[in-house]
């Protein structure tokens, strides 16, 4: 196989865009394959810890990212009487992990990973699938509607539901229902105020945070049974689910029109892959490893798997090797969250309660130590010499005097 030649991504979202953008950057000529009709997300806000920002600084993008992007941290979980358990600062957190976790909406990393590729490099509006994954005697033919497309290397980035995922490994179960749902929206909230928080109840879990445009961010997710929608609308089902909860989650609700709110169940990969290749076919993101959203670590992993496949290439074992297990150990640690904050036992609650603030006011930062080996993550390759300013990205300013400022 040569290191370098054609590939073609499968998938326009965040894992096949950054994919695309770091196989071109290191000299790939690459073709985007979209189904949908345009590149707009179907989503709401993405947060992007230090690991994928460092990722993302590989091909250029990370100072971008930073410079749109609301800092996370100041907040922290409370319970639904409004009471906190934790409080974290942004500072302290982004010192610990060697640089901030931000949030921005999707429809801005989209763009702007898209603003990294060539005019005519993305496809939308055309369905694809592998017809044939190729070996090393042999290119990969990708079938689209208007014929085939031979390739060196072909990247299935179609997510949690991957129509190539299933060609290749036929005899694994796939992604099943993690026994969640989740709601998401992003809307203007005039006149509230209130510091980010993310709040725990009994099956149940509520965030805010603000974006750095002033609009608020806010995901519900409950137990639930697979399928089960509200039997008149989303709003009316978040109010009663959580019209109760502390300020300024009922303004929140109250601000949403039904049609603001996603709402998805939330589905899994709970048996690992062999690989995440066979032949010439790479597998990233969702489709390799999907994994519940209580890290937020979904599209931080896709990115870290999109440097670490350009890195390596042709040699798609190499990439499986280094993606597999710590991907694996992430989804592990993801379902271990989402088992901890939707507990739904009195008995349970009580108790993760009282170690939660006991923890918390004893040592803050301790609180976050499982954290800090997926934080402090590291590409394979020295980053661009823009991010190789640690002091500068850890002072932040106020808006109009430098890249990055607190957003309340």
């Amino acid at each position: 196989m040569t290191q370098f030649g054609r590939a073609v991504v499968i998938g326009g979202g965040i894992g096949g865009l950054t994919a695309a953008a770091a196989l071109h950057a290191s000299g790939w000529d690459v073709t985007v394959l979209e189904r949908a009709p345009s590149l707009e997300p179907v989503g709401a806000a993405i947060s992007l810890a230090p690991n994928s920002l460092r990722a993302l600084d590989l091909i250029g993008l990370g100072d971008e990212i930073r410079d749109l992007a609301a800092w996370q941290g100041d907040g922290g979980l409370r319970t639904p009487a409004g009471r906190w358990l934790s409080r974290t600062d942004a500072d302290a957190v982004a010192a610990r992990f060697g640089g901030p976790l931000v949030l921005l909406h999707r429809a801005t990393l989209i763009g702007s990973l898209a603003r990294r590729l060539p005019p005519g490099a993305v496809r939308t509006g055309t369905a694809a699938t592998v017809a044939d994954p190729g070996d090393a005697g042999r290119p990969a033919r990708v079938s689209i509607p208007d014929g085939e497309l031979e390739a060196d290397l072909v990247v299935a980035a179609d997510g949690v539901r991957s129509a190539v995922r299933e060609a290749l490994f036929p005899d694994h179960p796939g992604a099943v229902y993690a026994g969640f749902t989740t709601w998401r929206v992003v809307i203007p909230v005039p006149g509230v105020e209130f510091a980010a928080h993310e709040t725990w109840g009994p099956g149940r879990i509520w965030g805010s945070h603000p974006l750095k445009d002033g609009r608020v961010y806010a995901y519900a997710a409950a137990r639930t049974p697979a399928g089960e929608r509200a039997p008149d609308d989303e709003k009316a089902e978040l109010l009663r689910r959580y019209g109760d909860w502390h300020d300024p989650i009922p303004d929140i609700v109250a601000a949403a029109r039904p049609e603001d709110i996603l709402r998805h169940d939330v589905h899994h990969i709970t048996t690992p892959l062999p690989a995440y290749h066979r032949g010439r076919v790479a597998l990233v993101g969702d489709a390799a490893h999907a994994m519940p959203p209580t890290l937020g670590q979904g599209g931080n992993q896709a990115v870290e798997d999109a440097v670490v496949l350009a890195h390596h290439g042709a040699d798609l074992a190499a990439y499986t090797a280094a993606r597999l297990p710590r991907t694996t150990a992430v989804a592990r640690q993801a379902v271990r969250v989402a088992r901890l904050n939707m507990m739904t036992g009195r008995a349970g609650i009580a108790v993760r309660n009282v170690a939660t603030a006991t923890l918390s006011k004893a040592a803050p930062l301790l609180f976050l130590r499982n954290f800090e080996d997926i934080a402090g993550w590291r590409p394979p390759q020295a980053p661009y010499a823009a991010s190789k300013a640690p002091a500068d990205k850890l002072q932040r300013r106020t808006p109009g005097e430098g890249r990055l400022h607190r957003t309340r």
